[in-house]
């Protein structure tokens, strides 16, 4: 079969006829616009920051106002909203474009119709091009239901890699302090919890909106959708449940080392304690001596020296008996 090509001018990222049975054919601008209901499943895919993108949904889609509003809008929250026409459905997806931090998640919005579906994108989303290699391989979805349960589902499971790789980050790091005591590292702590914190924060909205979709059904979405998108709603939910404990693990190992630090801290203080009070008395003792007046004990005696080196040895021999003693050290 012919790939559909990447028209990068005009943001015609694909478009499909997806019939009944048989392969799907890809579409042109053209093509688009003679497609009928009864001809089967048109799937348009657009990349809405080119202008004849954004033109054709405006002004060829046939879409109310408020529906190509949220197909442009630059920011979108994961929500699933049902009008008479259809269904709006914006969800999220982990950014795995190059250079990209895969917490950086990528919009999807879609409108489904029993015949037409639109989504669009600003970025590109790897689930979206899976499900488009399965229309092409003629394995793809044949009705707007088995579109957006296989995108979601598709979604998900990219989503719990990236929860999965957070946790094994977490494991790992914990992993050092336990083994060796290892502080140098005690950023990515801090890294982790933002991680958790950037990507948590798209996972209950897009929660409710995959729940809400699941009870949508009727002519667009039938029960084993529904089954399909409820199973999507709840491994949403495990994976929030995960990042909630990794972002509690990552604090409770920060505080510990913190007390780690605290505790070498505490000992490094401790060790110039006992040097300070080992030299305290032979400070006083060279500075008393060391006067520059008259009167000073054995200032005129050859073996003067030597003994005040050696009273200075026994004070100190004598201090570390006493620390020593008193278990100090």
């Amino acid at each position: 079969m012919t790939t559909a090509p990447f028209d990068a001018d005009t943001g015609l990222v694909c478009a499909y006829l997806v019939p009944t049975k048989g392969p799907a054919k890809p579409l042109t601008w053209d093509e688009i616009g003679q497609v009928k209901p009864d001809d089967g499943l048109l799937w348009v895919h657009l990349d809405f920051s080119k202008q004849r993108a954004s033109d054709w949904i405006e002004n060829e889609s046939g879409l109310d106002y408020t529906i190509t509003e949220a197909l442009l809008a630059e920011d979108s929250r994961p929500r699933s909203v049902q009008f008479v026409e259809g269904i709006l459905t914006i969800l999220r997806g982990v950014n795995n474009n190059p250079g990209s931090e895969a917490e950086d998640m990528v919009s999807i919005r879609m409108w489904l119709e029993k015949h037409r579906i639109i989504t669009t994108r600003r970025r590109r989303l790897l689930s979206v091009s899976d499900v488009r290699q399965t229309i092409e391989a003629g394995s793809g979805p044949r009705s707007s239901g088995q579109f957006v349960a296989e995108i979601a589902a598709r979604l998900v499971d990219r989503i719990v890699e990236v929860v999965n790789d957070i946790d094994d980050a977490q494991d790992a790091a914990e992993g050092r302090i336990e083994g060796s005591g290892e502080t140098t590292q005690r950023g990515e702590f801090a890294d982790i919890r933002r991680r958790t914190a950037r990507i948590r924060r798209h996972l209950l909205p897009q929660r409710d909106a995959l729940d809400r979709l699941s009870r949508m059904q009727g002519p667009y979405i039938d029960a084993q959708d529904g089954l399909d998108l409820q199973e999507a709603a709840n491994n949403v939910l495990h994976a929030v449940e995960e990042l909630d404990l990794t972002r509690e693990r990552a604090m409770v190992a920060r505080e510990e080392v913190l007390n780690i630090l605290a505790h070498e801290q505490n000992s490094k203080m401790y060790l110039l304690s006992i040097v300070a009070a080992v030299f305290l008395p032979l400070t006083f003792i060279s500075g008393l001596l060391g006067m520059n007046v008259g009167g000073i004990p054995w200032a005129d005696s050859p073996v003067g020296f030597w003994g005040i080196v050696g009273i200075c040895v026994v004070i100190v021999v004598m201090m570390l008996f006493y620390f020593r003693h008193k278990r100090w050290f």
